[in-house]
């Protein structure tokens, strides 16, 4: 009697990967709940596990509410990947109430085609398909923009190894998948139903747990709320007190950040050092995760001082903000909103108590 074992190979790697996704999830969850990249990464790997599941073979025997509910989940499982990789690589992101939305007409319009669309075989069929199969990629292309657009700035070293590793490999994985199905003039469905696809999304999932779990938790993930360190912990190296004087000399003397096109290479040049010593110099000795964050701490203590003037109080904010380096009104009333809790007009009114982050920079420049 012959036994045809790839059936059998598809369900065992499939169930497979489910359950490393869900330990990820739960892993996540237990140690870095506190960080909204880490919470919105534990729902992307119950997204994927979701996926996994309704690619298998005989999910159409399902009931139909948990085929729907899984379906639905997977069908957000790559917006909620571009959302993990903004809250991952941009410590300040927040999802809005459009992103919840778009999660939700993502998911309606999965189960939609689950239970109706689908099965009833309606004329929209083909089209809702095509769209169900072209989103994912859509979402991972993001991905790998917001990646690569941002990658220069982010000082985490650790981080920035991860980010490529995580978006590249899932993003063109994604992407791959589609472009295997227009070459081989296959189904998309089929493309993702086959053992090869269950193969290489098993990997493809062990790689990236193995990966998460060699960086540490405080690179990865920034959380909603600053804690004290424990006792225990043990201090990083002193940064390098001339190095540091250079730096400060720059920033505070001779007021670089003013220049809206400074970039990490260009102040490294300046300071006679290779762009990672100066990524570590910020992180470690400043406490910065980005750079343009790093920058706009200055830029938005010269605009606090600017609007405080009363010499200065005829000068409209516009002015102020592209004197202290800001290219734009928008991104300037954003970024100060987010240090002072109040707009620029606002403060110009009158006083605002101190920023801890404020207070925590004007002791590094006397350090």
């Amino acid at each position: 009697m012959h036994f045809d074992a790839g059936p059998s190979l598809n369900l065992l790697l499939r169930g497979a990967t489910v359950g490393v996704l869900l330990l990820i999830a739960l892993a996540l969850w237990r140690d870095a709940r506190g960080a909204l990249a880490a919470r919105l990464g534990a729902a992307f790997a119950v997204g994927v596990a979701a996926a996994t599941l309704a690619a298998m073979p005989g999910f159409a025997e399902t009931p139909d509410a948990w085929r729907a509910a899984i379906t639905a989940v997977a069908a957000g499982s790559m917006f909620v990947f571009w959302l993990f990789t903004r809250a991952l690589f941009d410590d300040d992101f927040r999802p809005r109430a459009w992103q919840l939305a778009v999660w939700l007409g993502l998911a309606g319009v999965g189960a939609l085609n689950c239970l109706v669309i689908g099965p009833q075989h309606l004329t929209a069929a083909p089209a809702m398909a095509l769209f169900m199969g072209l989103m994912p990629v859509a979402w991972a292309l993001l991905a790998i923009a917001q990646s690569l657009a941002s990658w220069r700035e982010d000082l985490v070293e650790g981080r920035r190894q991860l980010r490529t590793l995580i978006v590249a490999t899932t993003a063109v994985y994604t992407v791959a998948q589609l472009l295997a199905a227009l070459i081989a003039g296959m189904d998309l469905r089929a493309v993702v139903e086959s053992p090869l696809n269950a193969a290489g999304t098993a990997a493809l999932t062990l790689f990236i747990a193995s990966r998460m779990l060699q960086v540490r938790a405080d690179e990865l993930f920034a959380p909603l709320s600053i804690e004290p360190a424990p006792a225990a912990t043990i201090a990083p190296p002193a940064p390098d007190a001339r190095q540091l004087a250079t730096l400060n000399r720059l920033m505070s003397v001779e007021r670089v950040y003013r220049e809206p096109s400074l970039t990490i290479a260009a102040l490294a040049t300046r300071m006679g050092l290779p762009e990672h010593r100066l990524r570590k110099l910020i992180n470690q000795a400043l406490g910065h995760r980005n750079f343009n964050a790093f920058l706009n701490a200055y830029r938005i203590e010269d605009a606090m001082r600017a609007l405080s003037d009363a010499a200065l109080a005829a000068v409209p904010v516009l002015t102020i903000a592209m004197d202290a380096g800001f290219q734009s009104l928008g991104p300037f009333n954003r970024a100060f909103k987010a240090a002072t809790g109040v707009t620029p007009t606002e403060y110009r009114r009158g006083p605002v108590a101190p920023l801890e982050a404020h207070g925590r920079l004007a002791e590094t420049e006397t350090a």
